[in-house]
């Protein structure tokens, strides 16, 4: 007896002109080949208004290169992209003077789902009167404790998310699997924060602060999504950012065993006043050229 066994039938490649369904085959198309560069767009598929930003037109050829779908906004960035709001620099902590920076969004701001985790990541900003409760559970944890040191009353906490919310240089955000909150990061403009003391912070470099609230929220897929997930945010939301980086605990060894797949290295230790830490760079060409999102 023979079977007879239907050939895989790939969908029908979408006018680029219907954008939203045209970024979903590009996707899909890399998920089947998590190694491929590019992508080349069939010779039949008319193309009757702008192109994507992303499409290269080099040689004849209308190519997608991996890279650069990626560094578009369009599927997964839930507000506009941060401009320049004005020429020049403003005063800033001990001399480092650094550009104006642009409001904080609201609401969601970015999404994206992670085959090889299983789960939707997205991020959110901070609401004190929805979040407050969840948040003082979470920093009483002892396990979150131990690195963020704010095991304190629900009183100090709010005070503690108004004063990083009216913070120009910071945005705080909830991170959510698939819709359900599971942690908080505060993303923030290296060059005025702290940090930006220890290296030669450059204007538009940012960094990071996270941790995972639920404890059924971790596991080592998870944490990498998230990682991932908040360091491609970043780089969306600001195109003039070129590093991320970071100042970890240099004991805090599950977090830092992440490093070299993502994209992160170590430039140094060195000492803050209340903790050791290693200084972490990752850079927008390492990012999007290695490491599978």
């Amino acid at each position: 007896m023979t079977l007879d066994v239907a050939p895989l039938i790939r969908p029908a490649v979408p006018s680029p002109d219907d954008r939203a369904a045209f970024d979903r085959w590009v996707e899909a198309r890399f998920a089947e080949d998590r190694k491929a560069e590019f992508i080349d767009i069939p010779a039949h598929v008319i193309i009757t208004s702008r192109l994507p930003g992303y499409i290269d037109l080099q040689d004849g050829k209308r190519r997608i290169h991996r890279s650069g779908f990626l560094q578009s906004p369009e599927p997964w960035l839930k507000h506009p992209q941060a401009r320049y709001q004005m020429a020049g620099l403003v005063p800033g902590p001990d001399g480092r003077n650094h550009p104006l920076r642009p409001p904080n969004p609201q609401g969601q701001v970015y999404e994206r789902f992670f085959a090889d985790a299983g789960i939707s990541v997205s991020f959110r900003a901070v609401e004190i009167a929805h979040d407050l409760d969840m948040f003082h559970r979470w920093q009483n944890d002892p396990r979150v404790a131990y690195f963020w040191e704010e095991d304190r009353s629900k009183e100090d906490l709010q005070a503690f998310l108004e004063e990083r919310l009216a913070d120009p240089h910071n945005f705080s955000v909830i991170g959510e699997y698939d819709g359900q909150p599971v942690g908080y990061f505060e993303i923030y403009w290296a060059r005025e924060d702290r940090l930006g003391a220890y290296y030669e912070a450059g204007s538009w470099d940012r960094g990071w602060h996270g941790l995972i609230g639920e404890a059924r929220a971790l596991g080592r897929a998870r944490t990498s999504a998230w990682i991932r997930a908040l360091t491609h945010y970043i780089f969306l939301d600001c195109p003039m950012t070129d590093r991320v980086v970071g100042e970890p605990r240099v004991d805090n060894a599950k977090l830092l065993r992440y490093a070299d797949a993502l994209a992160y290295r170590k430039i140094k230790e060195f000492d803050f006043p209340h903790k050791r830490s290693a200084l972490m760079h990752c850079d927008r060409d390492d990012f999007f050229g290695r490491v599978a999102l």
